[in-house]
C-alpha cells in the first residue's frame, strides 16, 4: 500500500528526517556519484512530501516556497528509492507535489531545476523548459516551469 504525507520541517520526527536524508544521500551522492552539499539550509523552510510504501519511504520531494530557490515555488530533491523504481511512483509523487503546491501557495507557477535526462518525464507532467542546459555538480540540468 502506498500513501503520501506532507509535513513542514518542524513536524518531521527525528527518524523521518534521518530516513529522508539517508535516501537523498543514497541516490544523489552514492548512486549518482555526486559530491555536493545536500543539507543547504532550505529544508527548514520547506515542506516535505513523503511517499510511504510498505511502511518505508519509497519516494520523496521537497516543496520550497517562493523566494528561497527561485522567485517561484519550487519542487526539488525528487527521489525514488532504488527498490521502488518502475512502479510509477515518480509520476505519482510529482502529481501529488504539484497538487500540494496549489493548495499551499494558491495560483502560482512552479519552477524546477531538472536533471536533463528527465526532460521528457517532466514535459509529460506539464513542465516546459526555460533557458539553456547548465551543469550543476557535474550533472546536466535545465530549468523548467509549470503554470
Amino acid at each position: 500500500m502506498t500513501n503520501f504525507i506532507v509535513k513542514a520541517f518542524h513536524e518531521l520526527s527525528g527518524l523521518e528526517l534521518y530516513e529522508i536524508l539517508r535516501l537523498r544521500s543514497e541516490v544523489f551522492v552514492v548512486e549518482q556519484n555526486c559530491v555536493y552539499q545536500d543539507m543547504d539550509n532550505k529544508d527548514q523552510d520547506s515542506y516535505h512530501l513523503i511517499c510511504y510504501r510498505n511502511n518505508s519511504i519509497a519516494a520523496y520531494a521537497r516543496i520550497i516556497p517562493a523566494g528561497i530557490s527561485y522567485n517561484e515555488v519550487s519542487i526539488g530533491r525528487v527521489v525514488t528509492a532504488k527498490n521502488a523504481r518502475g512502479l510509477g511512483l515518480g509520476k505519482d509523487l510529482m502529481t501529488e507535489a504539484v497538487k500540494i503546491c496549489a493548495e499551499l501557495f494558491a495560483d502560482t507557477q512552479i519552477r524546477i531545476g531538472a536533471q536533463l535526462y528527465l526532460l521528457k518525464f517532466y514535459n509529460s507532467l506539464g513542465f516546459v523548459e526555460q533557458g539553456e542546459p547548465y551543469d550543476e555538480d557535474g550533472i546536466s540540468h535545465i530549468e523548467m516551469v509549470k503554470k
